[in-house]
């Protein structure tokens, strides 16, 4: 059995382990320790998403127990290409904190790396309670990471944070506790297996269990009304801990989808409240979008709003060619993201103390770099061509049927995408045009935008190579709908 499947969780948590004996060493010895690490971590993500091309998910099983009896790990075509995700996110905002963010307090690379394990144990976990540990582990290093750098405004945005997110941890330990008892299992394949033998009172308990784990994933992908903590909490993160932060609500979406796909049998009233509840969202981010005076609002409510339009694909699922859009938008939209919030850093630090408030200030040096990277980033995550965001809405439309609560789908997604390129284009006219130039200052030199240009150029790669990556979505999303072949390799034909 090949140990491949663990490594994308082992490295980083040696990685974490080694920065803290490394505490002392001078801040360039941990640095490369930290990318070493982060090279090695997306070398063996990549090798694992080249396996799963083949087709088969790869199940390794901890111990050498077999499942449900042990702890599984399974990286089928969807976490494959989330572990890619995470780390290319994750090492441009490890190659922009070292140009200083990393500094501003302690541990912050230990913190980074300890979020990378509990986002890859989340994508490759077979296990429900062990779900649960990996979020655990994930949010607790993001509450340091979200405090990192001090100050009164990320204290409260914190405080938001840590509270809703212990509610949210109780109500998912409920919800584990009544699936347990209902169907006498929390292997995944293991509880897919079990649904279709339940009966009487046990189907109503098996979806309230899930409705309560939906009710969580919902509020780590920050979902209308559930999305109060995101619009605080990226504004307030220093721009390395919002991109990292980027992939954050991606874990809460997959969790959707994972769930949706392998119990259908008890989640079959989910899109009922689902559709709208994504369709509000994209109208309460236009509101917000309207409304932001900072760059870091702004980005935070379109976020909102490109959450909407995944979790609209997620509800409309069963049209054809919808999940596979939804998955190809994914993609974008956290590359995209996590190099606006970046590029929202730069910005700040180029206008002193006016930071990223969308008024009109003196720029330090030529702003001309700056400027085309900010309007690059503004085009990738407002969704126009000829950029990936444009054909992932573009394909999710496609696979609407324009009648009924297709026609608000329709409506819903256009009006923002058209106010979200209006409110872009005045913050970014307020910010550069005609800008001032303090007189003998520089402007942020290539050195400055390494994080911002390695994510650019991941999003420039997905609209060169659209083409193939929409027919990997396609096969990941075909693969999602035969939750007979996930349950069968990971029990191996049926389970006890």
């Amino acid at each position: 059995m090949s140990h491949a499947a663990i490594l994308p969780i082992l490295l980083p948590l040696a990685a974490a382990a080694a920065l803290v004996l490394l505490g002392g060493a001078r801040r360039g010895v941990q640095r490369a320790v930290s990318l070493m690490a982060m090279a090695g971590t997306l070398v063996a993500s990549l090798a694992l998403f080249l396996d799963a091309c083949g087709g088969e998910p790869i199940v390794y099983r901890v111990g050498g127990w077999p499942a449900p009896f042990g702890i599984v790990l399974v990286v089928d075509r969807l976490s494959a290409a989330m572990l890619l995700l995470t780390d290319v996110v994750s090492l441009a905002a490890l190659v922009h904190a070292a140009t200083g963010a990393d500094a501003r307090g302690k541990h912050f690379l230990v913190f980074l790396h300890l979020q990378i394990c509990g986002v890859h144990g989340a994508f490759t976990t077979g296990d429900f309670f062990n779900l649960f540990v990996f979020f655990e582990l994930l949010l607790i290093a993001s509450y340091a990471l979200l405090l990192h750098g001090g100050g009164e405004r990320r204290a409260r945005a914190g405080l938001h944070y840590v509270v809703l997110n212990l509610v949210g941890s109780t109500i998912f330990l409920v919800g584990l506790g009544v699936l347990y008892g209902t169907t006498g299992a929390l292997n995944m394949a293991h509880v897919a297996a079990r649904v279709p033998e339940l009966a009487g009172v046990d189907v109503g308990l098996a979806r309230v269990a899930v409705a309560l784990l939906l009710l969580v994933f919902a509020l780590k992908s920050g979902l209308v009304p559930l999305q109060f903590w995101l619009t605080r909490a990226y504004p307030a993160a220093l721009p390395e801990v919002a991109a990292s932060f980027a992939i954050m609500t991606k874990v809460g979406i997959y969790c959707i989808v994972r769930v949706l796909t392998l119990l259908p049998g008890v989640t079959s009233d989910v899109d009922r409240w689902l559709l709208p509840a994504a369709l509000v969202a994209q109208l309460v981010a236009v509101l917000g979008v309207i409304g932001s005076r900072s760059l870091g609002r702004l980005f935070a409510f379109l976020l909102v709003g490109s959450i909407g339009v995944m979790l609209t694909g997620v509800s409309l699922r069963g049209e054809a060619g919808a999940l596979s859009a939804t998955l190809f938008y994914l993609a974008h939209s956290t590359v995209a993201f996590a190099g606006a919030f970046l590029v929202a850093g730069c910005v700040a630090r180029a206008r002193g103390g006016a930071g990223d408030r969308i008024e009109r200030a003196p720029l330090r040096g030529d702003p001309a770099i700056l400027g085309a990277t900010f309007a690059f980033s503004v085009v990738a995550v407002v969704g126009l061509p000829p950029l990936p965001g444009f054909a992932g809405k573009a394909a999710l439309l496609a696979a609407v049927r324009p009648t009924g609560s297709g026609v608000g789908v329709f409506a819903v997604v256009l009006v923002s995408t058209l106010i979200g390129v209006v409110a872009s284009a005045r913050a970014a006219s307020t910010i550069f045009f005609g800008a001032k130039v303090e007189p003998g200052t520089t402007g942020p030199p290539v050195s400055r935008l390494p994080g911002p240009l390695l994510l650019l150029a991941a999003t420039t790669g997905l609209t060169v190579f659209a083409a193939p990556v929409m027919t990997y979505t396609t096969l990941a999303a075909d693969q999602l709908a035969d939750s007979a072949a996930y349950v069968h390799a990971v029990l191996g034909g049926g389970g006890p």
